[in-house]
C-alpha cells in the first residue's frame, strides 16, 4: 500500500472512530444528564497553573487560560520539571531540556501568560525542594485558583508533584483548586466543572502545535474535549475540572501513597477510547470521598 494513502486510511479510521465515540458519549449524555457547572471569569482573577512537565497545562487547560486572559485575568504558569527523560527524537536528556523550555516560552507567548520555570530535571528532584519552590510560587502569584495534576493519572510524577503542592498550600487557605486531567479523563464521576472551548479550538490546536516535541502525545487531548462536550451535552468541545477547596486536595493528596495506578489514559489510536473512561472507575469514586472527608 503506497504510504500516502496508508495514512490517509489511518487519518480516516481515527476520524470514524472518534465520530462513533463521541456518538456514543452523546447517547450516554442523554440517558444519564450530568450537571456540573459551567465557568465563566468575573474578571480580575488571579490564577496560577501547576505543570509536572512542560506541555501538560496545554493538554489539560489551554483554551480555560485563554479564556482567563480574555477576560483580563492574571496567569501564572509554573512548569515544575524540564521533561529532559522524553525519548522524541532521540535527544540528550540537557538537548531535549532546553528544547521543551523553547517550547514553554513559546506556548506562553502565543496563549499571553506568565511562564515560571521551575526546571527541576525531571525524575531528579526531591519532594521537599519543591515544596519550598511552590510555596514561593504560590505566594508571589497571590491567586484566588490553583489548576493542579491529581492522583487521577498514570504517570508517577504527575500525582508526586500533587502530593508536594497538597504541602505547599496554606491549610487555611480560601483559595479554589481545580483539577485538570492530562491523558486519563476524570470522567462524570469527579467533574464538576466545565469550560466550553468551541470557540478557541484553533487556539488550543495552535498551542499544541508549538510544544513539537510532544505533538504526538497531546493530538489524543483534542478527542478529550471533544468527548467532553458530548458527554455533558454542550455541543462544543469543553475542558473538565473537579474542583475542590485547598483543604480537600491536600486531605486528598497528603497521605498519597506510590503505588500501581488503575487508570489508562487515551492512547495514540481512538479504537481503545472508551477504556479510559471505564479504568479506575472505583478509584475515582474513592477519590471523590476521600477528597470529601468521607472515606480514607
Amino acid at each position: 500500500m503506497p504510504p500516502g494513502l496508508k495514512g490517509r486510511l489511518k487519518s480516516a479510521t481515527q476520524v470514524g472512530l472518534e465520530a462513533f465515540w463521541s456518538a456514543g458519549f452523546a447517547a450516554l449524555g442523554r440517558l444519564r444528564p450530568t450537571r456540573p457547572r459551567l465557568w465563566a471569569s468575573p474578571g480580575g482573577v488571579r490564577a496560577l497553573v501547576v505543570a509536572p512537565h512542560p506541555d501538560d497545562e496545554v493538554a489539560g487547560c489551554a483554551g480555560t487560560l485563554r479564556r482567563h486572559r480574555l477576560a483580563g485575568d492574571a496567569v501564572t504558569v509554573a512548569v515544575v520539571t524540564d521533561g529532559r527523560r522524553s525519548r522524541a527524537g532521540g535527544l540528550a536528556p540537557d538537548e531535549m531540556s532546553l528544547v521543551r523550555r523553547r517550547e514553554a516560552e513559546a506556548v506562553a507567548a502565543r496563549l499571553d501568560f506568565e511562564l515560571r520555570w521551575l526546571g527541576f530535571p525531571e525524575g531528579e528532584w526531591r519532594g521537599e525542594a519543591l515544596g519550598a519552590s511552590l510555596a514561593a510560587a504560590l505566594e508571589g502569584a497571590s491567586p484566588a485558583i490553583v489548576y493542579a495534576p491529581s492522583a487521577v493519572d498514570f504517570h508517577p510524577e504527575h500525582a508526586a508533584v500533587a502530593r508536594s503542592l497538597a504541602f505547599a498550600l496554606p491549610e487555611a487557605s480560601p483559595l479554589r483548586v481545580r483539577i485538570y486531567p492530562v491523558q486519563v479523563p476524570l470522567t462524570s464521576v469527579l467533574a464538576n466543572l466545565l469550560s466550553p472551548v468551541g470557540a478557541l479550538v484553533p487556539t488550543v490546536v495552535e498551542a499544541m502545535a508549538a510544544y513539537v516535541s510532544q505533538s504526538g502525545s497531546l493530538q489524543r487531548c483534542l478527542r478529550a474535549r471533544r468527548y467532553a462536550g458530548a458527554r455533558h451535552a454542550l455541543g462544543e468541545p469543553a475542558e473538565e475540572f473537579w474542583e475542590m477547596s485547598a483543604a480537600e486536595y491536600r486531605r486528598l493528596h497528603g497521605a498519597l501513597e506510590a503505588v500501581a495506578s488503575p487508570f489508562r489514559g487515551l492512547r495514540y489510536l481512538a479504537l481503545t477510547d472508551p477504556l479510559a473512561y471505564g479504568a479506575g472507575r472505583r478509584e475515582r469514586r474513592r477519590l471523590r470521598e476521600r477528597a470529601h472527608g468521607s472515606g480514607a
